[in-house]
């Protein structure tokens, strides 16, 4: 591994703009997507754009979510192809622990929005359209946050994939941004059902 590390100059090009355009990029999607769904909640900013209709709000925010990541994504293999590959990430086994990466995450990714549907997915809760109940099926049997860790190991993959150590930089920043949303968004979702729950026993104890 050694001769690996001392044959590379340079792990990561940081001279490369496209490099700090994907960081901003990956840093940008769910700070957006977290402002706009509690600024919904509590002013429903989006429901009022649609005249009322909440569902249509969260679809065109749907849209909007699912255009930014493709956006993402395409900065992201763009900032990885003006990186440098390294000799460590270039091994005959690399590729096929890659594509298995890329596999799972996408099974996570899509079995979650499988499982949620496109409000369940997209910040529903936000808008006022509440589940019956959690889903406690696969993926969600697995881990709380499917949707964010295969979107990470989709990532990884890509990185290994392409043989770029600034992918996997860029895959750490990911998941940090992930967690810092679920830091947010876990603790707010579960108190919008907390009231829910709140104000159904209050309603029955008044009929």
């Amino acid at each position: 591994m050694s001769r690996y590390l001392s044959s590379s100059p340079s792990l990561i090009d940081f001279n490369q703009r496209s490099l700090y355009i994907s960081a901003l990029a990956i840093a940008f999607n769910p700070t957006f997507w977290n402002t706009v769904a509690r600024r919904e909640y509590h002013y429903k900013t989006l429901t009022r754009l649609f005249n009322g209709n909440s569902q249509r709000a969260c679809y065109a925010l749907a849209l909007t979510i699912f255009s930014l990541g493709l956006f993402r994504d395409a900065l992201y293999e763009r900032a990885l192809r003006s990186q440098p590959t390294h000799p460590a990430l270039q091994q005959p086994l690399v590729p096929y622990i890659a594509y298995a990466l890329i596999l799972m995450g996408n099974v996570l990714v899509l079995t979650s929005t499988w499982a949620l549907g496109i409000t369940g997915t997209y910040l529903g809760d936000y808008f006022g359209i509440l589940m019956d109940e959690p889903v406690t099926s696969f993926p969600f049997n697995v881990t709380g946050a499917p949707m964010y860790y295969g979107s990470t190991m989709s990532f990884l993959g890509t990185a290994l994939l392409y043989a770029r150590p600034a992918g996997v930089v860029l895959t750490m920043e990911v998941l940090l941004v992930y967690w810092v949303a679920l830091g947010f968004e876990d603790p707010f979702t579960s108190e919008i059902y907390a009231k829910r729950g709140r104000e159904r026993r209050a309603g029955k104890k008044t009929e």
